[in-house]
């Protein structure tokens, strides 16, 4: 699949969206957001795929919404756009496999908020991410609110938020907002190692964790181990349950 913003490739039972504005920091505009889309469709729907990364090509995750582009817009246009990043970010959010963002260089606005709807991030030790909204009279998109104080809390959540301050990957690292920070030179080998340790689990197993793990924060404890229940039973009446087990033993006895 050929895309104007991103590209695509599957691999390793692993699909990679990279951004792909590298002339503009990978800025974000209303074809990236449709771009995205599709590409998170053609990877939910590929029975080969079981793991997703997310990064930038070039110096730069991505630097945010592309502000030549929103200073010219109507507000219906901008509504619009909005409306396209939201949809984006529900797919990314929803989506069914486990997801991974790999931070390089610039990750602000509505670049690092692409990465908080990610399951896991690994960032670079010189990344910046930063919300920058504040600073130029805009607000937080893609579930921010909810996300960023998930990972690090309110309060930590506000202080960044307010501030408007950039902080680098080290120190993402330290307050929990990334899982990992690695140096540059490593960040994607360190990425699509860890993917290709998750796509050796059960594709359906991993399904039902995230889907459950999604849950927590919209009902309550009762119905989430009901679901849990249910979740098990699912699983472990697969056909792939028995050859799971065997390749188990098999492993535990080497």
């Amino acid at each position: 699949m050929e895309f104007d913003c991103i590209l695509y490739d599957k691999s390793d039972m692993i699909a990679t969206i990279k951004l792909n504005r590298p002339k503009v920091l990978n800025a974000m505009n209303k074809q990236l957001w449709i771009d995205m889309k599709a590409a998170l469709d053609d990877a939910g729907n590929d029975p080969d795929v079981k793991a997703l990364i997310i990064t930038g090509e070039g110096r730069a995750f991505s630097t945010g919404a592309d502000l030549k582009e929103s200073k010219t817009r109507s507000a219906e246009a901008y509504r619009d756009y909005l409306q396209e990043l939201q949809e984006a970010s529900r797919k990314i959010i929803r989506f069914e496999k486990p997801t991974i963002a790999a931070i390089n260089g610039f990750a602000l606005g509505s670049g690092y908020e692409l990465a908080l709807a990610c399951d896991i991030r690994i960032a670079a030790d010189d990344a910046q991410i930063g919300s920058p909204e504040a600073r130029v009279n805009s607000s937080v998109t893609g579930g921010a609110m909810r996300l960023i104080q998930k990972l690090i809390g309110p309060g930590k959540a506000k202080e960044l938020l307010f501030t408007a301050k950039n902080i680098n990957g080290k120190e993402a690292e330290r307050i929990g907002l990334v899982n990992l920070s690695v140096s540059s030179e490593l960040l994607m080998e360190t990425t699509r190692n860890m993917a290709k340790e998750i796509v050796q689990n059960s594709s359906f197993s991993l399904k039902m964790i995230k889907k459950g793990l999604n849950m927590a924060d919209e009902v309550s404890m009762e119905a989430l181990m009901d679901y849990e229940i249910e979740a098990c039973l699912a699983c472990v009446s697969t056909k792939e349950r028995e050859t799971s087990l065997q390749d188990f033993e098999e492993r535990k006895r080497t």
